[in-house]
């Protein structure tokens, strides 16, 4: 690797490594929005979200002028290939985060409901998910990254049980239908962040040891 590549490939780890870190402030903000009812946070993710897709773009052109100066094989294209795919789950959770924002945002301005299922502990484990596997990606860890994966099964497990009780909930209080399909979407959208994080985990084990997982993670269930 010349110098000039070196110093390009650092300047990427820590584009990619501020971008992530935006990343999980937004989630744990939106995810507080919901629990706390605050709109002051959940505006605060809203508003802060064209940032992320600017760092989103700006991580992508930095990759592909890297691709195209310096032309890097072996480590080098792995690791840029790997960060382009990270960066793009990176802003879908930017994304999933907005969404549950926008909930929170609306459930604040209504009556207050119980949950009618365990949704702080469904957050607990998909922000441990989302740091392990953010850190994995810092530390070029691929046995912490292997953690999240099976994690996720967890994850998927609370959340099959989330729609027969919001359902059993929507029988009992009709009159709070609107608010209940929200907290709904609320676990939706959760678990599609545990997604994400699954996916840069499984791009983490790829890149320290080239070993693709990603059609074999199911197997076996």
């Amino acid at each position: 690797m010349t110098v000039h590549l070196r110093r390009e490939i650092e300047k990427l780890r820590k584009m990619i490594s501020s971008l992530a870190t935006h990343v999980e402030e937004h989630v744990d903000k939106a995810v507080c929005s919901v629990i706390d009812r605050d709109q002051a946070l959940a505006r605060e993710v809203i508003e802060f979200d064209p940032l992320i897709d600017d760092k989103e773009v700006e991580v992508e052109e930095e990759c592909l002028k890297i691709l195209a100066l310096h032309q890097p094989v072996a480590n080098d294209l792995r690791y840029i290939i790997a960060v382009l795919k990270m960066n793009n789950d990176l802003e879908r959770i930017g994304d999933l985060a907005v969404n549950i924002a926008d909930i929170g945002l609306h459930l604040a301005t209504v009556e207050e409901l119980v949950i009618p299922y365990d949704l702080e502990g469904l957050v607990a484990r998909v922000k441990a998910m989302l740091e392990k596997a953010l850190d994995s990606m810092m530390q070029m860890n691929s046995d912490l990254a292997r953690e999240v994966g099976a994690a996720d099964d967890e994850v998927d497990s609370i959340n099959r049980r989330v729609y027969p009780e919001v359902q059993a909930a929507i029988r009992k209080h009709p009159d709070k239908i609107e608010s209940l399909i929200r907290l709904l979407r609320v676990s939706t959208n959760l678990e599609r962040i545990a997604d994400h994080a699954t996916n840069i985990a499984e791009d983490v084990i790829y890149l320290v040891n080239g070993e693709i997982i990603r059609h074999t993670a199911g197997e076996g269930k």
